[in-house]
């Protein structure tokens, strides 16, 4: 047995993980960011269409997170226990598997485009330039598919950097295949919102391979060929018992603000496009959560799978302390600076007066999405993942939605009520997880058991194959 696989699980570092985490997140929010700071300045309609298609796009990648996240997750616990072949045998099946799933989704997409964009009472030019986009990025989704799985499966190995490294550069691409081609800038065609979509598209298959690249770096074993079309029962068993109730959480929310996103539309252009931009500021509070909830993940599925469950208990609430720290810093920066904020991208008054209504609530509801971002990644990377979604559908779907309604129909709250209704179901959860993780039921859905022996290590066998 190779020295590589007799040393002692690696420690990480919060703060060395969290840092290059946050500003990947970071950069891919720019990179929507980007999106909708240069279509501002092509029309409010632009933005709106962008907006509205982003929707079922974000829903495509909420949904080859099954396998990404499940995968991470798996990987992460085996590695804690220092099972490096099975960890390098997951990762190929996962890549396998979403990349599948994206193909079709990619047909689905370009042959449906026009139909899902005429189900979201969307008229006129905002219809068109949604179903432009929705056709291009959509179709390229089975780009995501694999750059969901290879970069989960790089991060659990404590390469945070790496993959921070290659979102700059997608990035970097992104904004100024943009630049090029939304304004027909240097003697490109001028494509407005397809333009966007195409640099998208670009940018994404350039990082395909350098994430490709990157998997053979950071894995203890390396990939061999037949590893991509091995399938075995058990590992696509714990793949998909974290995977799909991971996604069906994330998509039951996307669902939700599907619905949210219905009910604007009847309050006119100037709301639909006051959303988009408060929702891309806002964006910016919460980043620092997604960090420490990533990063956190990754150290509670390595100390899960070692058997370290106290350590995992602890660094859970050192982690939601430093992520309201900074919420609450930001969140109440973006009160103050709402107004100059929401001019960055707009000077429509009745945009800016939707924008500002909404962002006066950022206190209120951030504090309450930060404790879920954080607690929920840990209960899933812990293996109870089925809890977050059973939870989320009594206060997503079965509160949040009809509490909604009620509010911007019946008591004419407009937007303010969409976003009152969304932080009653962040903190009606947040409280929830809360006494979950307290009551450390979570500690009975480890993955793998912890080997009791340096020579259990060495002479672990492998699943079959089926």
């Amino acid at each position: 047995m190779s020295e590589t696989l007799k040393k002692p699980a690696e420690k990480l570092s919060l703060f060395h993980l969290t840092w290059p985490i946050f500003l990947e997140v970071f950069l891919f929010m720019l990179m929507g960011l980007a999106d909708t700071f240069m279509l501002s300045a092509v029309s409010d309609d632009a933005v709106s269409g962008v907006g509205t298609a982003n929707q079922y796009i974000h829903i495509a990648i909420l949904i080859l997170e099954v396998v990404g996240n499940g995968a991470a997750i798996v990987v992460s616990q085996y590695l804690g226990s220092r099972r490096y072949f099975e960890a390098a045998k997951i990762s190929a099946l996962a890549v396998t598997l979403n990349l599948c799933v994206g193909l079709v989704m990619s047909v689905v997409f370009i042959l449906s485009s026009n139909g899902l964009m005429a189900m979201m009472n969307l008229q006129g030019t905002v219809l068109e330039h949604a179903q432009g986009y929705l056709i291009i990025v959509g179709g390229g989704i089975f780009l995501q598919a694999a750059i969901n799985s290879l970069a989960a499966i790089i991060r659990v190995h404590g390469w945070t950097k790496q993959t921070m490294y290659v979102s700059l550069g997608m990035n970097v691409i992104h904004v100024v295949g943009n630049y090029l081609l939304i304004f027909g800038n240097f003697g490109a065609p001028e494509l407005g919102v397809k333009g966007a979509a195409i640099s998208s598209v670009v940018s994404r298959l350039i990082a395909l391979f350098v994430f490709f690249w990157l998997l053979y770096q950071a894995l203890e074993i390396r990939i061999k060929i037949e590893y991509y079309f091995t399938f075995s029962k058990e590992y696509v068993k714990k793949i998909l018992s974290i995977g799909i109730p991971s996604a069906l959480e994330q998509i039951l929310y996307q669902v939700c603000q599907v619905v949210f996103l219905y009910y604007i539309t009847y309050l006119g252009a100037e709301a639909l496009a006051a959303r988009q931009y408060a929702n891309n500021i806002s964006m910016f509070t919460y980043l620092f959560a997604i960090a420490i909830g990533i990063g956190t993940s990754i150290i509670t599925g390595r100390f899960v799978g070692s058997g370290e469950k106290d350590a995992a208990y602890k660094q859970l609430w050192f982690s939601v302390k430093s992520a309201l720290i900074f919420t609450v810093a930001i969140a109440a920066l973006v009160t103050i600076f709402r107004k100059p904020l929401m001019s960055l991208f707009t000077d429509n008054p009745e945009v800016i007066k939707f924008g500002v209504s909404v962002l006066a609530l950022s206190l209120l509801l951030e504090t309450g999405r930060t404790i879920n971002i954080t607690i929920i990644n840990s209960l899933r990377a812990s293996g109870d993942a089925r809890f977050p979604v059973k939870i989320g559908f009594l206060s997503m779907v079965c509160m949040s939605v009809p509490l909604g309604y009620l509010l911007v129909f019946v008591f004419d709250l407009g937007l303010v009520g969409v976003w009152l209704a969304i932080a009653a179901d962040e903190w009606t959860r947040a409280i929830i997880v809360i006494f979950r993780w307290k009551s450390r039921k979570w500690e009975r859905y480890a993955l793998v058991s912890p080997p009791s022996s340096e020579n259990e290590i060495e002479h672990q066998e492998t699943p079959a194959t089926s």
